[in-house]
């Protein structure tokens, strides 16, 4: 057994650090997965909440529900790469988009020479060494009451540049759905933010031990006493101590699809789904939990590291009694 006596460093993990908020409610992504396929790493969907299902085994298995409506691509950045400052973005083609996307980008216009523009980047088309797709969500086809869209960029995966740019020129001004990007059975990473818990004390927040009653500690038993050593004029930043907890981004590898479906029928509650109400678009079935409040969006992200067993798992039976 270990020995965690006084030399144990510390009662918290530091694979997180700083532990601070998140500086928006959805993600940012920096890291993606090389592919040789041509084809979108991502897509994006809203948690709607969690319940069980039964496989063909009879076997329990908590599941997560996502509704995931279309994504508008309204352009493309394209970028080219320095030795020493990495990527920078050499232009942007901006395609047709509806009004909704004025309400979250008052200034953006649509570019009525898109073609002439297309035809000055296949000009350069060998100074590129990125193509991401400017996309953005469409909450108003849901139940949530929200008007701004959110923004992200959507990298294309794929090794020839020039099927990339071809690729990405024909969805300009399209949808694209979870059917283009992931099928069931395949492996995803969820990225998204946290629960937010707000101002909490050392053992929420830390784990620390809650110090027994028969040794009559004075003032409180759910605190650390001993802040650091006699003698010194600070505090390690080891030191549990309380304050802001949740709201953190984070990344949960090789979640199963198990299921991706439009029969709404068979997935809505007569009452809707508690915080969130009726689904009204396609959605998908991910086993196990999934970081965040219901309404939350998480962004799915082709696995990075993905397992090379792959589960089959057959549905048997999906409980219509919510969880949250």
């Amino acid at each position: 057994m270990p020995q965690h006596g006084h030399h144990r460093p510390r009662r918290v993990s530091m694979q997180f650090w700083p532990r601070v908020r998140s500086s928006r409610i959805y993600p940012r992504i920096k890291t993606w997965p090389q592919v040789e396929q041509t084809s979108i790493l991502a897509f994006a969907g809203y948690k709607v909440g969690m319940t069980h299902i039964l496989t063909n085994d009879n076997a329990f298995m908590p599941v997560t529900v996502l509704e995931v409506p279309a994504l508008r691509v309204f352009g493309m950045r394209l970028y080219k790469k320095d030795i020493n400052k990495g990527y920078n973005v050499l232009t942007d083609l901006i395609g047709d988009f509806d009004d909704n996307l004025k309400k979250k980008i008052k200034t953006i216009r649509s570019n009525n020479n898109i073609e002439e523009n297309i035809k000055r980047v296949e000009e350069k088309i060998n100074e590129i060494s990125l193509i991401k797709l400017l996309v953005y969500t469409q909450p108003w086809l849901t139940t949530i009451k929200k008007k701004k869209p959110e923004l992200f960029e959507i990298p294309i995966g794929g090794n020839n540049i020039k099927e990339i740019f071809n690729y990405g020129k024909n969805l300009l001004g399209k949808e694209i759905n979870i059917d283009n990007v992931f099928k069931e059975g395949e492996y995803v990473d969820t990225i998204g933010v946290t629960k937010g818990k707000g101002f909490t004390g050392e053992v929420k927040r830390f784990g620390t031990k809650i110090q027994p009653r028969e040794y009559k500690v004075s003032k409180s038993a759910r605190q650390t006493h001993a802040r650091g050593a006699r003698g010194m004029r600070r505090i390690f930043p080891t030191t549990p101590m309380p304050g802001q907890y949740g709201f953190f981004r984070r990344t949960e590898y090789n979640k199963l699809i198990l299921k991706i479906s439009d029969n709404i029928n068979e997935i809505n509650p007569k009452s809707g789904w508690p915080h969130y109400g009726i689904i009204k678009n396609k959605y998908i079935l991910i086993k196990g939990s999934v970081q965040g409040p219901s309404k939350r969006l998480i962004i799915l992200r082709k696995a990075i590291r993905e397992k090379k067993i792959k589960e089959k798992i057959g549905i048997g039976y999906i409980s219509l009694m919510p969880k949250n």
